[in-house]
């Protein structure tokens, strides 16, 4: 639950061009302006796309997987992702489950997978493969996505912001980037972490400021490996009451 925007991924093997749309999780607890505007997101996303990829983990599937899959389309193919495999004890356990994945819906494929095997990923494209449309690629062999490093910062903020501060903060908090600016091999960057209340705000600081001070110094490093330079970070936390329902803030701050 912590991607907020639409966001493609690039990967060009060959002579296929993948383009994977990895959209917000579908919110089903929230009714904020924010939780609305992210399910838009999601929805138009599936109407765009060629095929989809349902990702549960191998032998599991909860109500929030229900409500996702009954959004999904008949008119086009919809590949099952069983990952996670290689928590599964025993192989034999997941065909009873499978059975049952399908009797929910017609699923044109079936692939069970572990994400950190190369093999399998591999085995992951040939099938998709298949499934793609005869076309011009949409982009350069070597793109691999289509947001630039002002959006990415932001994101890996937020990443450090919520794996930080874990079940302690609200959903309803954001990283802005208010400058970004580029010298040679230095990349200036400063940020606003956006939360509802003064409460939030001192979870987010810490004691002595230390854990403001560790989203900064590990957002910067992973930064600095992405954009193969120098990343002067600055953090600022600001309190904006109520800006998660606010469709003129919601749009202020990037949110389709």
């Amino acid at each position: 639950q912590t991607t907020r925007h639409r966001i493609t991924g690039i990967r060009t093997r060959g002579e296929a061009q993948f383009v994977f749309v990895d959209t917000p999780g579908f919110q089903v607890k929230h009714v904020a302006a924010l939780n609305r505007t992210l399910n838009r997101t999601v929805l138009s996303s599936i109407a765009d796309v060629d095929a989809v990829l349902f990702v549960v983990e191998a032998g599991r599937f909860g109500l929030d997987d229900a409500k996702v899959l009954a959004l999904l389309p008949s008119d086009r193919p919809v590949l099952l992702i069983a990952h996670k495999l290689d928590a599964v004890r025993r192989r034999t356990d997941i065909l009873p489950w499978l059975k049952s994945m399908q009797e929910r819906h017609p699923f044109t494929e079936y692939v069970p997978m572990s994400a950190p095997s190369d093999a399998d990923v591999r085995r992951l494209f040939a099938i998709i493969e298949r499934h793609l449309p005869e076309q011009p690629w949409f982009y350069d062999e070597d793109a691999l996505t289509d947001r630039n490093d002002r959006f990415l910062a932001s994101e890996i903020v937020r990443e450090k912001l919520f794996r930080l501060t874990g079940d302690e903060l609200p959903y309803t908090s954001t990283v802005v980037i208010d400058k970004f600016e580029e010298e040679g091999n230095l990349r200036r960057i400063s940020a606003s972490i956006v939360v509802e209340r003064d409460a939030h705000k001192g979870m987010i600081i810490g004691e002595k400021g230390e854990r403001l001070k560790r989203i900064g110094s590990e957002a910067r490093q992973e930064l600095e490996r992405l954009m193969d330079a120098k990343v002067f970070l600055e953090l600022w936390v600001k309190v904006r009451s109520g800006w998660a329902d606010d469709e003129a803030h919601l749009r202020s701050y990037g949110y389709e």
